[in-house]
């Protein structure tokens, strides 16, 4: 077993070296990673903070620009769950959407959308969205570290793959599969068949698997319950607040790694090649 660079920690059921190892206990390596697609692989983030400025423009005229921020962040927050609940199945992904549109209109001073009202903020929104998706700087620069070591990886989403797939097409990063998204079994994480589907398709074993993402409890935590191994990327100043399980230090304590960069990903991983 290779010695692990400094300060990288090891991914779970990993030993000291000429300590025995237990097949059943434990794993020695890493075949393949899965990754989550927004904020993980793609600057959603940036996207979204472009989104919100073309419709608070248009939407919120009276609402000072530096206020825009707030818009944002209440966005991105999401306090009632609308969101999950969509990938619950319990709202369309319009209806999560139009929900979320009208409580920044109320939030901010705006007028409330009616679905006229909404499909014309809908373009307004996602004309600017998708035209703004880009990946993060250290997204391609991985994946061909763990092409050339020959672990698999491919992408799980609580969106549908047909989003995903233009958003890592349009990205730059079309060499990604995206395996199994919200509309696949008809629900998304942190139900643990969908983390068992996803390792599935890969064609690894989930105990071989690694699994990355932004959200801590949906993506980190829920893969290693579903017998992965969890890792969540905390990029420095993208958390999403709000409702957000984000405690870097009750992750750890739940054997969740905790990276900055998806370079600490490579690292974690080709160490156990």
């Amino acid at each position: 077993m290779p010695s692990l660079p400094d300060g990288v920690a090891p991914l779970a059921g990993d030993v000291a070296p000429g300590a025995a190892v237990d097949s059943v206990d434990g794993v020695d390596g890493v075949d393949g990673v899965l990754f989550d697609v927004d904020d993980t692989l793609v600057d959603t983030r940036g996207a979204f903070a472009l989104a919100i400025d073309a419709v608070c423009e248009v939407y919120l005229p009276r609402l000072p620009v530096e206020r825009y921020g707030e818009v944002l962040a209440l966005w991105r927050s999401d306090p009632h769950g609308w969101y999950r609940a969509y990938t619950r199945g319990e709202l369309t992904f319009d209806g999560q959407r139009m929900l979320r549109a009208n409580e920044l209109q109320e939030t901010f001073g705006g007028v409330v959308l009616d679905e006229d009202g909404y499909a014309a903020w809908k373009t307004v929104f996602w004309g600017t969205f998708e035209e703004s998706w880009r990946a993060h700087d250290d997204a391609a620069p991985v994946l061909a570290r763990l092409a050339a070591a020959g672990v698999k990886v491919g992408a799980l989403s609580n969106a549908s793959v047909a989003l995903q797939t233009d958003k890592l097409t349009r990205s730059g990063l079309s060499d990604v599969p995206m395996l199994v998204g919200v509309d696949t079994l008809g629900f998304g994480k942190p139900d643990p068949r969908v983390f068992v589907e996803a390792c599935a398709r890969l064609g690894t074993d989930p105990a071989r698997t690694v699994y990355v993402g932004d959200e801590l409890d949906v993506d980190a935590r829920a893969a290693a319950a579903a017998g992965l191994t969890g890792v969540w990327i905390d990029r420095p100043g993208t958390r999403r607040g709000g409702p957000h399980e984000e405690d870097p230090e009750a992750a750890r304590a739940a054997g969740v790694h905790v990276v900055a960069t998806l370079d600490e990903v490579g690292d974690l991983v080709l160490a156990r090649r």
